[in-house]
Order: structure tokens, then sequence, then C-alpha cells
């Protein structure tokens, strides 16, 4: 115990003077503070992106529009090197070019529903068809259904029960709860699964597996429509991802629509009560298959150490959206932030001494496919799969993919040797509440690409507003949900961070 107590002392010490020795450009970063809280144009930026672009899906018109919008931005703001590049073969682009739904019988009512992303749509235009309502729990009794889909619209049945919210949807972290973060240890590895997450997952997979055995009969027997709904989503808010295959020759799904919880729940109440229901239907997809190839949006400002600007420090956010509204704090937010990051940095005639490159990374939505992919054919060592040579000159990679919320600190994915420093660097930010620096991981996004090689990859800590609860994979995704001072904050932080990390004399340190 004795020589526990002693090493931690040492760390703790050496920490200390870490701290006490790490520099920090005052007057940059006053200047830094300047620019992106008084001359900002993330929110025009946002705007762009959003509003004037639509979704951004993967392999989407949308989403190329986004990335030769963002190119250009690059360089017109004198980055060097801007570019779209191709990481490899994705396959087929989607969009959704029309969708209507309604209810026709027992009396009108308009629907809300968007159909999942890469399934067809319904050939002919206008459609009017029943509703077959399938209420089974197994696959043995979906037997009962064979052969009378054909021409239907199917509605597994549900009795979910929508509770009232009696919580707000959007908050802010409370000093409480960034004392806990900050003061947490590393969870173990082989830390143990809450058993109600475990059964909720079971169940999931048990729901999901009968709705494709039903949606596969289906489609064979020439059903019109298949209908889904997402338990989480309620008060019109649609939660909609997949639901079809993207890769090049595999054949394209039936309609899978996502309806509102309540409209859903309505449906199933009627056919159950034996009162036939009628639908009318137009819904317009389309597929693209002219090119397969993913691109992440590249640029640089040059560093001009002849020591150290073969050294890059690296910024990011994913630019790729779903389809449902037009992907604002997922993760237009993000890539907002880190475009205004670097603008800030050009405004100011920021001379970095090692490079700072920034990248948009495409298909992060269908599995970190942008950064995965870049991190492999630049940084990693196909042998031991580590960084290789190029890896190891990148010093660090931020990442922002949390939302709207403005930054409170940082997550250190367990890299101890970096907390002195980030600390230090968060000094001149405490009156904008970002002071917290936690060694706990957080996951689900680009940073993990560059980890998993051993480059340290860090994500922000951000205030949650109505993230998990309102708008991550919704329609309601939109301009409207972005909070200006919030990502004004952010970019600020962001780009004080980078500017740091390219002036320090050494790299930073590597996870033990």
């Amino acid at each position: 115990m004795r020589k526990f107590v002693s090493v931690f002392l040492l760390t703790v010490a050496a920490h200390g003077a870490m701290a006490q020795t790490e520099k920090v450009d005052l007057e940059i970063v006053k200047k830094i503070r300047q620019e992106g809280l008084q001359n900002s144009k993330v929110m025009d930026i946002a705007f762009n992106l959003t509003d004037a672009n639509g979704p951004r899906l993967q392999g989407s018109p949308g989403f190329m529009k986004a990335a030769n919008y963002s190119k250009n931005k690059l360089n017109e703001w004198g980055l060097k090197s801007a570019r779209l590049e191709s990481w490899g073969d994705f396959g087929k682009g989607w969009e959704l070019e029309k969708s209507y739904v309604a209810m026709t019988a027992p009396y009108y009512r308009p629907l809300i529903a968007l159909p999942k992303v890469w399934t067809a749509g319904i050939p002919g235009g206008l459609t009017k068809a029943d509703i077959l309502l399938v209420d089974e729990t197994d696959t043995t009794a979906l037997e009962q259904y064979k052969g009378k889909m054909k021409g239907k619209v199917i509605l597994l049945y549900r009795n979910d029960k929508i509770q009232p919210s009696f919580k707000p949807d959007a908050t802010r972290y409370t000093d409480e709860e960034l004392e806990k973060m900050v003061a947490a240890t590393a969870a173990p590895a082989n830390a143990p699964t809450d058993t109600s997450f475990r059964t909720m997952i079971a169940q999931m997979r048990r729901t999901t597996y009968l709705s494709n055995k039903t949606k596969e009969m289906a489609r064979k027997d020439g059903a019109v429509a298949f209908l889904s709904m997402n338990p989480i989503g309620k008060d019109g808010t649609l939660f909609v991802t997949g639901g079809g295959s993207y890769k090049a020759g595999d054949p394209e799904n039936m309609l899978d629509l996502t309806l509102a919880a309540e409209d859903y729940l309505s449906l199933c109440r009627l056919a159950k009560a034996g009162i036939p229901v009628k639908l009318e239907l137009d819904v317009k997809t389309k597929f693209y298959s002219d090119d397969l190839k993913g691109y992440n949006v590249l640029g640089e400002i040059e560093g001009t150490d002849p020591k150290l600007k073969e050294e890059v420090v690296m910024l990011g956010a994913h630019l790729d959206s779903w389809h449902t509204g037009t992907g604002a704090t997922d993760n237009a937010a993000g890539s907002a932030v880190m475009m205004e990051a670097v603008r800030i940095l050009k405004a100011l005639n920021i001379k970095p001494r090692r490079t700072i490159r920034i990248a948009l990374w495409s298909a992060e939505e269908q599995g970190l496919h942008g950064s995965r992919n870049y991190v492999k054919n630049h940084l990693t060592d196909a042998a031991t799969q580590k960084s290789n040579a190029e890896g190891e000159k990148v010093s660090a990679y931020f990442n922002v993919d949390n939302g709207t919320g403005k930054i409170r600190g940082i997550y250190l994915q367990g890299n101890e040797e970096c907390r002195p420093i980030f600390s230090k660097w968060l000094e001149p930010f405490e009156d904008l509440g970002a002071k917290s620096v936690t060694i706990r991981n957080t996951g689900g996004t680009d940073h993990q690409s560059f980890t998993r090689v051993g480059i340290p990859g860090f994500q922000f800590i951000q205030d949650p507003i109505e993230y998990s609860t309102r708008t991550h994979h919704t329609n309601m995704d939109t301009y409207d949900h972005l909070q200006p001072e919030d990502l004004k904050q952010a970019a600020t932080i962001v780009a004080s961070f980078v500017y740091n990390a390219a002036m320090r004399d050494e790299k930073l340190p590597r996870a033990k």
C-alpha cells in the first residue's frame, strides 16, 4: 500500500510539474477568443450545410454538394491542398424524392412517416392499399399470413404505452456531474453490463428478427410496403436510419416506412378492433450507382518550423448525415465548428510550427468508414495494425460529434499523460464553462479510428442539450435546434487546442 501511495504521489507531482511548464501563448488565445466569439461565421457555415444544402446521406447528391461547398470554403480561406479524397469503395447512394402517406379510412388523416434509407419507393405513383395486421410473436405463427400479403401494407401489432415526459428534453451538465467525470477512474475492460440493458437488447433482437422474417415474407408475397415504429420516438419525432443494403449489386429492399409512434399505435388499435384501415401512399426514392466511391474533405494550414512542419495536428468531424432532417446537430454542428476553427486561425494569419489538417469524414453513420479508411490508407502499418511512420508524425486528432452543446472539457480516452496539458489549455476558457478533463472514454465516432492504432484521438465533452431525446437521427434535426453561442464557444476552444498542439516543442504523449 505504501508503494502504491508513493507512486501515486510521484505521478501527481509529475503532472503538477508538467502543468507548470506547459506554455500557453495567452496573447494569441485572446485573439482567438476575439475572432471566434465576436466575428464568428459558424452559423453561416451551418446554414449552408443544412437549410441551403439539405440532407447529406452518404453517396447522395446532397453529400457531394456539401463536400464541394466545404472544399471551396477551405480554398477561399487560404488552406492548402483543399480536396476531395477517395478512401475506397462504399456502395450505392440513395435519395428521397417524394413522400406522402395518409389514412383514408375509416376517415382521412395525414400520417407522419418517412421511408428508411436504401429502400425502394412505390412504382406507378399514388397507390391505395388496405392494411394487413400481423399479430404474432414467433416466426412459426407467421405462416398463417403467407399468400395473404399481396397488395397490402403490412403492420406488425404493437401495444406500447407512450409515457408522458416529466424530465426536460434539453439539459446541460451540472457542476456535480462534471466533478464526477473528472474524479472518475477508467472502467475495467470486463465491466459487467447492466442486467436491464441486456434484457432490453435481447428484446430488441427478438423484435428485429420477427420483423425481418415478416418483411421477407411480405416482399415475396408482393406487399406494397412495410410499416415500422421506433419505440424511443414520440411527439411526432421520427428516429429513422437504414432499412436496406447499399452494397453494389444487392437487390433493392421493399419500402419500409417508419411512422410516428402516435400514428402507428392508432393504426394498430383500429386494425385490432376489426375496423378496416386504408392508406394512400406516394413514395419515390432513387438509387445512385454511377460512382460507388466514398470521399473525405481535406485541407491544410502548412507548418513553418523546418524541424516540425512534417508533423501534423488533425481536427475533424463527420460531414454525412441521415435523410430525415438536415443533419444539423448530427453533424453539421461538428463540421461547422471544425471549419470555423481553421477559419479563425487563417483570419489571424497564424503560422503554426506543425501542419494543421482538417478532415470532414464521410460514411461515419454506416460505421466510421471515412475516418477508418483514411487511417488505414495513410497511417497504419498493415502488418502490426499500429501506426506507421506517417502515423507517428500525427501529434493528435481532435473530434466534435455530440450535437450543438458547448464544450465543457475533454475525454482523455485513457491517456492520463495528457491531463495536465489539457488542463492548462482549458484555463483561459473556465469563464466559458470549459474546465473538465476526464480519464473516461467516449465512443461511437471518428476519434476511435485513430486511437485503435495508437494515435492520440480525443472527443470533447459537450452539453447534451436535446441530442439524444429529440434530434439525434430524427426529423427534428434541423437548423433551428442549433445553439449559436454554444457553437461559437466550441469553435473558439477547438481553434485554441489545435494551435497549442501545433506549437508545442513535443508532440502530445501517446497513451501507455
